[in-house]
Order: C-alpha cells, then structure tokens, then sequence
C-alpha cells in the first residue's frame, strides 16, 4: 500500500515504461486486406478510406511486390469481377479475378494469402448467397461456397476464410477441400461476424451493397453475445482453424469471451467504418497519429492473435518488423 507500493514507478520514463509493457503488436500478426478490380485499367482511390485503393490485376502484381518488401507478411484478397449474375459463377471461375490473384501472390512473393470466400461481389442482388422467393437460401448457397472453395486452393490459396454466415458454411468447405485432396487448406472462419453499421466504406470499395433489403437475416445481431459464443463453437466442431470475431473495437468484450472460452487461434477484423473513423480523425488532426497504435493494441490485449487491419502496410512500414 501506499506510499510503500508506487505505481508511478512503472511509469517514470519511455525506458522504463518499455521494460514494463504487457502487450505488443507483432508485425507478422497484421494481416492487410488488398482489393482486386477485373474491370480496373489501374489503381483507384476509394474515397470513404483514405490511403486504400481498388488494383488492377497489373497494378496489384506491383503492390503486393511492394508489400513484401516493406515486410508485409499476409494479405486477404476481395475480388470486384467483371459480371455479376444471381448465382454469383464468377466466384468459383478458373480464371476470375481473386484466382488470378491468388496464383500471381504464389508465384512472385512468400506471403501468406488468404482469400474472402462469400458472393456478395459476385451475386447482382448484392446479397452473400443465393435468393429463393426474396430470401438467401441457405442450403443452396453451401453448394455454390464449396465450388468456390476448391477453386482457390486448386489456385493455391494458404487460408480460405468464409464470411457469409450461412449455417453449416465450415462443414461444407471443409468436406469440399478435404474430398478434392486439399486437406491441409487452412480454414478462417468469420465465425461471429455482426450485422453491423461499420461496413459502408468496405462496400464502396467491393461494390457490393445489397440492392434490396439487409443481412440481418445471416448477419449476427450486435445485441447478442452469447450468441456469438454459440456460433464460434459451431464452427470448432465444423473444422475451422481459426476464428474470428468482426468488427473487431467495438466488440472488444467478444474477443475477451471468445479467447477466453475456446483455446483456438482468434483473429478479429478493423473494419472499413472503423479504419475511417480513425484514419479520418488524424487526418484532419483531432487525433493524434498515437491512436493508430492504441487501437491496434486494443484488439491485442483483449485476447487476438491476428488483426486484419486497413492499417496494416502503414503500421509495418513506419514501425518495421518485431
């Protein structure tokens, strides 16, 4: 007790306060999402997030060069294809955009690439999976996401990770990849991903906002807890490697109960809305550029392993490697 017990001590000076830290960022933990455009002549700005842009197949081969040498270690790819129909097919074409990708990453850098698996980009309704009589059907869906599957890991993919919250999507990838030979593909499940109001600037950038009604019908409620508790351990028992919580600040206490309850591999997912807010918010000077490091340490101390994170190339370039 005081005055025996000082905790200022811990405090005294950037040394000793250094000597003194519980949590880091660890570079090779930070995983950059990179946006791929069919359609793109070159790069383009996206103008709800600052700093990020839409790649050209060409532009994307000198980005993720550039990435690597910076020391960017994992990258998630999102693909804006050329059509789009309602059954999304381009998400599981041979020669689509995120396979191209894909085999261009693993042909010319050693990073880890990670591939989104959902249809929201493909589909022209703009919905994660297929509509039956104004709904997303489910079952018919997991058809379509395990053809997608196969043709990112035959493209040579590390990690698929699923995002569209459909029921059984784990299971159905994970017998898809394991039937195909493709059995040490690793699975990143977006096992609680929230119906959330931080996605707008993501789909600005991947051009898939639904065109009729929302996703909450697939998409978690961002009242329920528990509830994420219960996906994240059906996802365990489906074959999932790793598993996520999205978005990633303001459901800090999902992390927490997440990391806490299950011994797995967590990551979480800063999302567009909040890299914006953030990044805006420096910008324009009413943050200091500090509060890039306190969030990413944020999703640290709460219990992630990995952070997907729009900060990512900017952190690893002014920071350097661990």
């Amino acid at each position: 007790m005081f005055p025996v017990e000082r905790m200022r001590r811990y405090r005294l000076n950037s040394n000793i306060r250094d000597i003194f830290t519980e949590t880091s960022i660890n570079p090779d933990k930070l995983i950059m999402p990179v946006f791929v455009d069919e359609t793109a002549k070159s790069k383009t700005a996206i103008k709800s997030m600052p700093g990020i842009y839409r790649y050209s197949l060409k532009e994307y081969e000198k980005y993720i060069g550039h990435l690597e040498d910076i020391g960017v270690k994992n990258i998630i790819l999102f693909g804006i294809p050329a059509q789009k129909d309602s059954s999304g097919t381009a998400s599981y074409d041979h020669n689509g955009i995120v396979q191209k990708a894909i085999r261009s990453a693993k042909a010319n850098t050693k990073l880890n690439v990670i591939a989104d698996l959902c249809l929201c980009e493909y589909t022209d309704t703009g919905h994660c999976g297929i509509i039956s009589n104004g709904y997303v059907d489910n079952d018919k869906t997991l058809d379509i996401y395990g053809k997608e599957a196969i043709s990112y890991a035959e493209a040579g993919v590390d990690i698929i990770a699923p995002s569209g919250m459909m029921d059984g999507q784990v299971g159905t990838i994970r017998k898809a990849l394991d039937t195909s030979g493709y059995i040490n593909t690793i699975i990143m499940a977006y096992s609680s991903k929230f119906a959330s109001n931080l996605y707008g600037p993501f789909r600005d950038a991947a051009d898939s906002a639904p065109q009729f009604g929302d996703r909450k019908s697939y998409q978690m409620d961002y009242r329920n807890g528990d509830e994420a508790m219960n996906e994240i351990s059906l996802d365990i028992k489906e074959g999932a490697d790793i598993i996520m919580v999205k978005p990633a600040l303001f459901y800090l206490d999902v992390i927490y109960r997440a990391k806490q309850l299950y011994k797995k591999p967590l990551a979480t997912y800063m999302v567009s809305g909040e890299y914006s807010m953030i990044k805006n918010a420096v910008l324009s000077g009413s943050l200091a550029p500090d509060a890039i490091n306190e969030a990413l340490i944020a999703l640290f101390r709460a219990g992630s392993d990995l952070a997907i994170t729009y900060f990512a190339e900017d952190y690893i370039a002014n920071h350097g490697r661990a």
